[in-house]
């Protein structure tokens, strides 16, 4: 039998109502398989600081390191509540860059994904979604202008200033372009390579070097395309991309476009990867307004588990029946509030009956 560590990281506000669903899912998978999974729970985030004085604490670093994968739920607090953390211990400069440097997690991987069955979800018009959307984001995580230098101070003239480095080496552009021309070859082989190269010099060498991998990936198709008209073409024309790789910025801003066009980011799990270590998570925020209501869906964080089971075990066909058991759930025509409207046709359930559903319709498969 296998056995796998897993560092439980629920962090803030939904965070510890969504990762009692994943919980519930991973030990159904458990009773499933020949694997044990050993679950161990550690301060993370806002409200770890709050409890332990630190967003990150030493020991939850000793477990991430000591795990064979790590879940991670959202973090963040209210404005008024996060104003009383030093700007530095703030949950996402102070616990999910460490975390990223600390597991050198390089590729986010963040499928954009709708079945036509779902496409209701969706703001875009029918005939743009057609038969689904199904996108594969892959962006740079552990560099360029969120890892950079920064300095704040006060300039000659008296006049505050801020100044922040976005740095890339070849070899940190590379590694991840590996990542996107691997994932393009076992899908549509078409990579949509995402760029400002008009303006930004960082854009230059990044196509570069996407240019001088992409011969040894013969079978697999580059299309450069600008990051604005990127985000209009998501858009208006989804439907033409599979997988797109870009830096770290732009991942941040066009995935979250990505939850967009879906109809929300509760719709968008997550995998973090580095060589050897991976951590996965919602790619949506902590939601403090609802917090305590159980009525997050928890879509993401269920997927999230699919995506460990996939990239960390190697668990591809429990994999892909975790996912459809909760596609399933919604194809039953089952949706929470925060998803979902009184009068938009569904039948409302809570989070946690949610997660029962799905449960129920893994075990069932």
């Amino acid at each position: 039998m296998s056995s796998y560590k897993i560092a439980l990281l629920a962090g803030d506000a939904i965070g510890p109502e969504l990762m009692r669903e994943a919980v519930k899912v991973l030990k159904a998978v458990e009773s499933r398989v020949d694997a044990n999974f050993e679950l161990v729970e550690a301060p993370f985030g806002a409200s770890a600081y709050f409890e332990v004085g630190h967003p990150f604490p030493e020991d939850t670093k000793k477990l991430c390191l000591e795990a064979d994968a790590v879940l991670k739920g959202p973090v963040g607090l209210s404005y008024e509540e996060t104003q009383k953390i030093p700007v530095e211990m703030q949950a996402e400069r102070g616990a999910i860059l460490p975390l990223r440097r600390l597991l050198n997690t390089y590729a986010n991987i963040r499928p954009v994904s709708l079945p036509k069955g779902l496409a209701h979800f969706s703001p875009l018009k029918p005939e743009i979604v057609g038969e689904g959307i199904d996108i594969v984001i892959i962006r740079e995580l552990v560099g360029g202008l969120y890892f950079g230098a920064k300095e704040t101070g006060v300039n000659e003239n008296g006049k505050r200033f801020v100044k922040e480095m976005l740095e890339y080496d070849e070899d940190q552009i590379a590694q991840i372009i590996r990542v996107a021309f691997k994932q393009a070859q076992t899908r549509k082989k078409v990579l949509h390579n995402i760029h400002k190269s008009n303006v930004l010099k960082s854009s230059v060498l990044w196509n570069q070097v996407v240019e001088e991998i992409a011969p040894q990936y013969p079978d697999v198709e580059v299309k450069h395309q600008l990051v604005d008209s990127a985000a209009t073409l998501l858009c208006l024309n989804p439907g033409q991309f599979d997988v797109m790789v870009m830096e770290n910025m732009f991942g941040d801003i066009l995935s979250d476009q990505g939850g967009g066009i879906l109809g929300s980011l509760g719709l968008m799990p997550s995998a973090c990867l580095g060589d050897g270590r991976a951590y996965y998570e919602p790619s949506h925020g902590s939601a403090p307004d609802i917090a305590g209501k159980n009525i997050a869906n928890p879509y993401s964080m269920i997927g999230s588990v699919a995506m460990m089971l996939e990239h960390s075990f190697g668990m591809l066909e429990e994999s892909k029946n975790v996912w459809n058991a909760i596609q399933s759930v919604f194809a039953q025509g089952y949706s929470t509030p925060d998803l979902s409207k009184p009068g938009s046709g569904v039948k409302m359930i809570n989070t946690d009956a949610f997660g029962d559903k799905v449960v129920e319709a893994l075990l069932a498969s």
